[in-house]
Formats: structure tokens, C-alpha cells, sequence
């Protein structure tokens, strides 16, 4: 028997996977075009608005301070957020702070509070403060565990024999900071710092709220006050480009440098920093960010409860937005993972240019503002669908296009984890690619779709600017009917509804921190 002959007897049949060219990457393409719909509005608007008329709304002494505003907003927000959450990341995961795992917690635990109930807390705590010093300030409590989390993951996973080896070098412990250990962290940086900076340029209540104009607040009010569809787009146009911005200098700070080690490295835990007598006096860094991010929050919505008493808990108006935003949440939250399912199984199983390119165009459509998603399919749906008009099916497809990304994450990475070998049993019984998929892969990726669920719920029950110009008459969430009776001065009357918000985002927030501890096997 020849040597081919016997390679050919040994040689399982290969089953070719399910066909991407069909179904999986025609739906991936069509939520892509959708996804991409706002920034197809941006272009159509600036085109059918005209350039002499487009020079006019955008070159205005009106925008140049909105402008100055928000650059003024990031360019001071960032650092401090910056500086605080890595001091922070190391105080907690490198050094014998007493407490550590207990700040750790407390560091994280801000993101269960949105940042429009943070602005009310301190409103309702400080009634004089507003503009840009306090638009900062609130941002920085608010939006810091964004940089937090990333960064002291990004501790956990160092190796300490570089440390090492720079120690052995000569250099003083500073200095191995700023050489070896600061590089290691430029991703987690600027992944954060990135997330931190959209938020600035996407957020409506925190700045409404304290009376700090940016585009998004300007946006709305031209849109609810006097309906300037031309100037409300240009203004669109503007925010759209500063995201733009945004991502290319934070592509240029990444860099494509490369830090990862070759192997396993060290198995061994990274030597602890000894504070000596600066151990208790570091614990006051912490201690105060805790009580402005969570004390502040926490003492303010106690006042207005006991101050409302009784009268405040109105539950059939509370049961009734409780109901509305859960039901949301969970429709949001179903349809954002589904339309994930295509391209989250594409970027797996069909690593290529064209898969890519589609997961590239769902992350840049979330870059873009939840207004922004707002006005285009306002205008979308006003002028071509009219039926659709403030309809349950528009208001999911803006959380489809705003939230892909999150659900798209947790299911490429339980995907990755499913043998592909599985689908190609299924496929060589005969099943068809559809149901080979659904019965293998989708099935044993059900733990990370859950977990697409729950983010992209959380990101829904918090989010305000696109649910109140899109909802159906009638609908009233957490997030509306919170900032509706606190747009009125009734404090007291909103307070039940920040707390329902908080306390249903608490568990998923130490979700969140219980799974990055993990990371390194902490």
C-alpha cells in the first residue's frame, strides 16, 4: 500500500463549517448598514443643507463656545480621571494598603450610578454649583471607574520579572515605574481615557442639570424648543466630527508598539510595594474619592426620601415606570445580542478583512452620540417611515445601534471558547448551517449571551437622551420619570426612581468587578 494511499485511509473527512457568504453575512451586513445610519444622516444633512448655509450654522460665534466648552471639559476631565484612577489601580492591586480589596469595590461601584444622578446628588447637595468647574468635577467622580477597571486589570497582569530585571539594572523604584511599568499600561490608558471621552461628548442630564452647555445639551434644546431641524444637524455634524477626533488621537497615543511577553512568564505573584508610615495617610486619597463618587449620592437621595416621606412612593406610577423600563431593557437587551450573534460568529470562525471591516463599522457607529442615533432616525423615520414614527421598534433599533458593541464583546469571547469541530459534527449529520449553528455554538455560547443581555440592559435602563425623543407616547422609564419631576425641582419626588435605578445596576457593576478580579487569577 502506498504511502498516499495510507495517508488518505487515516485522514478523518473534513467537514466544511456552516457558509458565511449566505445567510450569517447577510444579515451581519444588514446590521451594519443600520448601524451606520446615523453617520449616513450626518453626510446627507450637511449635503442637503448646502455649503453657504452649512459655513453659516457651523462658523457662528454660538458653536466656537460650545466648542471651547467642550474642549476645555475633556482636556481637564481626562488627566485628572487619568491620574486619580491609576494612583488609584496601583494603591489597591500593588501595594499593602490596608482595605485593598474593600477599595477596589468601592471604586467600581460608582458606575451603578448614572451620571445624570450624580449631577442631581450634588445639586441637591450643593444648589449653587453649575458651569465648567463643576461639569468637571461631577464628570470625574462619575466616569473615573471607567479608566479604574481597565487599569488595575492591566496591574494584575504584568509581568514582575521585567520590574525585576529593571531593579537589577540600578534603576530606583520611580523610575522602574515610568520605564517599564507606565508603557504596559498605554492600552488599558487609552482604552479608558477613549470610553471616558465619548462619554463627555455624549452626555445630556449631568451638564443639563447643572446648567453647562455642550453639544448634546445644545442639540436638544434646538431640537425641543424650536424644532431647527438645518441647525440642529449641523450642530450633529460638529459632534460627529469631534468623536471622529477623538478616536484618531487615541489611536495615535496606542501606537502599535507591542509589550506582550512570549510564554508563561513568571508564575509567581507580583512583590507588594511596602507604604511603611504612608499607609494610613494614603488611605485619605480613597477614602474622599468614595465619599464624593458614593457618599454624596448616597447622603442626598436619603435626605430627599426621608424629606418626601411616605407620600413620595407613589407605587402605581413607580410600578408602572418600573414595568415599562424592564420590559425595555429586556427587548433592547434580546434584540442588541441577536444582531450580535452574525458578526460576533464571523469575527471567530471567519477571521478575515471583511469581518473586520463590519465588527469596524458597529464600533464606530456606537462612537456617535445617543442623540445623534436620536435625530437621524427621527428624521429617518419622520420623512421616508412616518409609522414608525416614536414606535417600540424604532427605540430598539436605537439601542441596537448604540449597545452592539457590548453585547458583541461578551459573545465573541464565549464563541471563541465553543470547539468549532463541534459544528462540523453537526454539519457531517447532516443539519443544515443554520441549525448546526444554533444547535452547537449558540447553545454552549448561552453564558456570554447572557452576560450581552445584562450589559446592554444596564446601558438601556440608564440611557435618557435617545429614549426621551424616541419612546411611544406614553412611555415612561426610571430615566424619564426621573428626569422629568427633577427638571420640575421636585427632588424629593425623584428620589425613588434614582434609587431603583442604582439598585438594580448594583449587581451587574460587581458583575463586573468580580470577573476583572479574575483576571490573573486574583
Amino acid at each position: 500500500m502506498s504511502a498516499t494511499t495510507d495517508t488518505r485511509v487515516l485522514t478523518a473527512p473534513r467537514y466544511r463549517l456552516p457558509a458565511a457568504s449566505s445567510w450569517t453575512l447577510t444579515i451581519a451586513v444588514v446590521v451594519a448598514l443600520l448601524a451606520l445610519l446615523p453617520l449616513g444622516f450626518v453626510l446627507w444633512a450637511a449635503f442637503a443643507t448646502g455649503w453657504d448655509t452649512a459655513v453659516q450654522l457651523i462658523f457662528r460665534e454660538r458653536v466656537g463656545d460650545l466648542m471651547v466648552d467642550t474642549i476645555l471639559l475633556v482636556l481637564l476631565t481626562i488627566p485628572i480621571c487619568t491620574l486619580l484612577s491609576v494612583t488609584l489601580a496601583w494603591l489597591t492591586e500593588r501595594t499593602d494598603l490596608p482595605g485593598a480589596r474593600l477599595w477596589s469595590w468601592l471604586c467600581v461601584a460608582p458606575l451603578a450610578v448614572p451620571a445624570f444622578v450624580h449631577s442631581y446628588a450634588w445639586v441637591g447637595f450643593w444648589p449653587g454649583i453649575h458651569g465648567l468647574g463643576a461639569g468637571v468635577a461631577i464628570s470625574v467622580v462619575a466616569y473615573f471607574p471607567f479608566l479604574y477597571l481597565p487599569v488595575s486589570a492591566a496591574f494584575r497582569m504584568l509581568d514582575p520579572a521585567l520590574e525585576d530585571q529593571a531593579a537589577s539594572l540600578g534603576l530606583a523604584p520611580f523610575a522602574v515605574f515610568r520605564r517599564v511599568v507606565l508603557p504596559q499600561l498605554r492600552l488599558a490608558i487609552c482604552g479608558g481615557t477613549l470610553l471616558i471621552g465619548l462619554h463627555l461628548l455624549a452626555e445630556y442630564g449631568l451638564y443639563a442639570m447643572i446648567r453647562f452647555d455642550t453639544f448634546t445639551t445644545a442639540i436638544i434644546d434646538q431640537f425641543q424648543s424650536t424644532y431647527n431641524g438645518v441647525a440642529a444637524y449641523m450642530l450633529a455634524l460638529v459632534l460627529v466630527l469631534c468623536c471622529f477626533v477623538l478616536l484618531g488621537v487615541e489611536a495615535g497615543l496606542r501606537g502599535s508598539r507591542r509589550y506582550a511577553r512570549l510564554g508563561s512568564g513568571v508564575a509567581r505573584r507580583t512583590r507588594v510595594a511596602r507604604l511603611g508610615r504612608w499607609k494610613y495617610p494614603l488611605l485619605i486619597l480613597p477614602l474622599v474619592t468614595a465619599a464624593f463618587s458614593l457618599g454624596i449620592p448616597a447622603l442626598t437621595l436619603g435626605h430627599w426620601l426621608v424629606a418626601g416621606g411616605a407620600a413620595i412612593w407613589r407605587m402605581d406610577e413607580i410600578g408602572l415606570a418600573l414595568g415599562q423600563t424592564l420590559v425595555i431593557c429586556l427587548i433592547g437587551g434580546f434584540a442588541t445580542t441577536a444582531a450580535a450573534v452574525p458578526i460576533a460568529w464571523l469575527s471567530v470562525r471567519r477571521a478575515n478583512r471583511s469581518s473586520r471591516f463590519l465588527e469596524g463599522c458597529y464600533y464606530l457607529a456606537s462612537s456617535m452620540p445617543g442623540v445623534v442615533v436620536a435625530l437621524a432616525l427621527v428624521t429617518v423615520t419622520v420623512r421616508v417611515l412616518l409609522p414608525f414614527y416614536q414606535t417600540l421598534a424604532t427605540i430598539v433599533l436605537a439601542y441596537v445601534i448604540m449597545f452592539l458593541p457590548r453585547a458583541l464583546v461578551s459573545l465573541r469571547a464565549s464563541i471563541a471558547q465553543v470547539p468549532v469541530e463541534l459544528e462540523q459534527a453537526a454539519a457531517s449529520l447532516g443539519r443544515s448551517p443554520g441549525n448546526a449553528l444554533w444547535s452547537t455554538t449558540v447553545r454552549l455560547a448561552a453564558p456570554g449571551a447572557a452576560a450581552g443581555v445584562a450589559l446592554s440592559s444596564l446601558g438601556i435602563m440608564n440611557e435618557l437622551t435617545a429614549t426621551q425623543m424616541l419612546a411611544p407616547n406614553g412611555t415612561r422609564t426610571l430615566a424619564m420619570a426621573f428626569w422629568a419631576l427633577s427638571s420640575e425641582i421636585d427632588y424629593a419626588g425623584a428620589a425613588p426612581y434614582a434609587v431603583l435605578m442604582v439598585l438594580f445596576s448594583l449587581p451587574l457593576t460587581w458583575l463586573l468587578h468580580h470577573q476583572s478580579k479574575k483576571i490573573a487569577g486574583r
